[in-house]
């Protein structure tokens, strides 16, 4: 029997004595941090989580549930916010450089454009190690098989069926980890400088041809153009010179007639020389009369108008002398 206030030697010693007790008694102590010791403690600790992220909580290193953006509590060292992964749009610039078919080696960008599905966060986050590194080796794979069948003028019109081929094989693996291809764009093709210089020659040297055939076109066209006019001007000239020389007949015709009917005993012969040789001092006139005018006479005939002529030009000439 247990009395108040009994020390613990005299308990143990009344268990030693008293052979009808059937209650055994340990000794303790009363102290609290005797307890703590022997519990480990689980301290509350807040986070944050972004708009457009999702947070991935642990227990005890197992998978324990997601957190929604705002303000999340887990129980130190219990829970852990292992990580956290965004629904925004992200974009993967892979190089990747290749040779074509004509054996020209150049460095293709090729921009995916990827999203995690909301509906698999759980496989996205522990499916993949590295998931850009598992874009990366993809879009090398389909690059590097499709470039060699083409040749380098047919890269640059491919660009588009080269971009499917790339997302079409993506979308068939990342889907099942939790990635969503949205887009996939080829935004470079840089073959070797010396490449490029070669291609620009030839172009160049291409629109120079075009160039000169179209200049010896216009040439053609001109000269075409300058025969036709200068036809047309002979033409002109030649029909104003027989209208000249008809109003000259019909004029020197109408001054025989009229000169025979004034001077009686006249033939129409003697009228024509006398006109004609006016005709030649009006010639003479004008082309002495025109400024740094050089001019020798031949005689042509022996006529009597050569006489009178060759005697009116000694006659000047010695004015001169």
């Amino acid at each position: 029997k247990i009395q108040k206030g009994d020390s613990g030697s005299e308990r143990a010693k009344q268990k030693n004595t008293s052979s009808d007790c059937s209650l055994t008694f340990t000794p303790f102590s009363l102290h609290p941090y005797t307890y703590l010791s022997n519990i480990t403690m689980c301290i509350p600790c807040c986070f944050t989580i972004s708009t457009a992220e999702v947070g991935v909580i642990e227990k005890w290193g197992k998978y324990s549930r997601l957190v929604q953006p705002g303000l999340g509590i887990i129980m130190c060292p219990m829970e852990q916010l292992v990580g956290k992964l965004s629904f925004r749009v992200q974009q993967l610039d892979v190089r990747v450089e290749t040779k074509t078919l004509d054996n020209v080696f150049l460095t293709a960008v090729v921009s995916v454009q990827y999203q995690i599905l909301k509906e698999k966060v759980f496989d996205a986050f522990y499916a993949l190690t590295n998931p850009a590194q598992q874009i990366t080796a993809h879009v090398y794979d389909v690059m590097r098989s499709q470039l060699p069948t083409l040749e380098l003028d047919a890269v640059f019109e491919a660009k588009e069926e080269l971009a499917l081929s790339v997302k079409n094989a993506l979308s068939a693996t990342m889907t099942a980890y939790g990635y969503q291809i949205l887009q996939t764009l080829i935004t470079d093709l840089d073959p070797d400088q010396r490449v490029k210089n070669a291609m620009n020659e030839i172009n160049s040297s291409k629109r120079l041809k075009f160039a000169v055939a179209e200049r010896a076109e216009g040439d053609k066209i001109l000269q075409v153009k300058s025969a036709e006019a200068e036809a047309e001007a002979k033409y002109l000239s030649g029909v104003g010179v027989a209208k000249q020389r008809k109003a000259i007949v019909d004029g020197l015709k109408s001054s025989i007639v009229d000169f025979s009917g004034g001077v009686n005993g006249t033939s129409s012969k003697e009228v024509m020389d006398l006109l004609l040789l006016t005709q030649y001092f009006d010639m003479i006139r004008d082309v002495g009369s025109a400024k740094h005018c050089r001019t020798t006479f031949v005689p042509s005939s022996k006529t009597s108008g050569d006489d009178v002529r060759n005697a009116m030009m000694q006659a000047e000439a010695s004015k001169i002398v």
